[in-house]
């Protein structure tokens, strides 16, 4: 097996420290508990209508005529049975249909019931990431992440769904179902988890080669963890004063990656990339395909092509003593 599909092997695998697998059985949350109850119901109502139609097809397969029988001759008992029973499973699927399409609807208006959460995020799709913004009526409290959501437990939260190129897919499992992201298009999906934990979620449509590294973690956490996160995400990012630091900080700033990315509180203004002023406090870096260490974030930024093959990532020339003093800056930004 090689490099690739092991990679993609473990893209299906839960992350480390996440609340249970990334499954829409295992609910976390009002939004994806109607959803599974919604499964449960199909799977139950419609399991009985194949039991019941596998019996009726082998109870007439039994049926044998009696020797030298014409082939055509119709008993009018029979026939009248037959239409009754013809007539009856006609009405009662009629009935099921009515039946499971008003209890989806009753899904449905749960789903959408309200938009007027305490908390507004506009999540942007990008190959191959998510872009998060947090919205607030201050200006001063708004900031920009990547990759990874954090959000009060037992409060709601509106996600404003945007795409910057193809159509992807915003999708936690245990919190909701999926809602497309469609370029020049927003579409808002709610998303509340009722118990604290580290959720998993993904682009569920194709949106080129690595749809399948195209992860995210939402972190729900107590009101008064989440406020001290948000805090630190609003400051800028801290000047280096160990040595090692403070070189990678000055390697960066002399570099292109200030084209891309932005580290709020030094020139760096780029858009097109995640914003990496508190990167180091992300579990994950290339959304949820290396967790955040030391290492890793070396071994990105010497081959981002070798982890992540079609990224928009290009490779940024750097002499050997360069790398490691850069990837400790990026960790210590946290």
């Amino acid at each position: 097996m090689g490099a690739r599909p092991f990679l993609i092997l473990l893209s299906a695998l839960p992350l480390s420290g996440c609340s249970g697998w990334q499954s829409a059985l295992d609910t976390h949350g009002p939004h994806a508990d109607s959803l599974a109850r919604l499964f449960w119901i199909f799977l139950a109502i419609l399991s009985t209508v194949w039991i019941v139609t596998i019996v009726m097809l082998l109870l007439a397969l039994r049926r044998r005529r009696e020797p030298g029988d014409d082939p055509l001759m119709t008993h009018p008992g029979t026939e009248r049975r037959m239409t009754i029973v013809v007539s009856s499973a006609v009405a009662l699927t009629a009935l099921i249909v009515m039946a499971l399409t008003i209890v989806s609807y009753g899904a449905q208006r749960v789903l959408f019931a309200s938009r007027d959460g305490p908390l507004t995020l506009l999540v942007t799709g990008q190959q191959f990431w998510w872009k998060v913004q947090y919205e607030d009526a201050s200006p001063a409290r708004t900031f920009t992440t990547a990759n990874e959501i954090h959000i009060p437990v037992g409060e709601k939260v509106l996600i404003k769904l945007e795409s910057s190129d193809v159509i992807h897919s915003f999708w936690v499992p245990s919190l909701n179902g999926k809602l497309d992201a469609i370029p020049g298009r927003q579409n808002q999906i709610e998303i509340q988890a009722d118990r604290p934990g580290v959720y998993r979620g993904q682009c569920a449509e194709f949106c080129g080669w690595q749809h399948a590294h195209m992860g995210l973690l939402v972190v729900a956490e107590t009101r008064q963890d989440f406020e001290r996160w948000r805090d630190g995400q609003i400051s800028a990012a801290h000047i280096p004063d160990d040595p090692e630091e403070q070189k990678g900080m000055e390697i960066f700033m002399t570099k292109p990656c200030i084209m891309c990315h932005q580290i709020r509180g030094t020139s760096a203004g780029g858009k097109v990339a995640p914003d990496l002023t508190h990167v180091g406090s992300r579990q994950y870096i290339a959304a949820g395909t290396l967790p955040t260490t030391r290492g890793n974030i070396a071994a990105w930024i010497v081959d981002p092509q070798g982890i992540k093959p079609g990224v928009h990532m290009p490779l940024v020339q750097l002499a050997p003593e360069e790398i490691q003093p850069l990837a400790t800056y990026l960790e210590s930004l946290k």
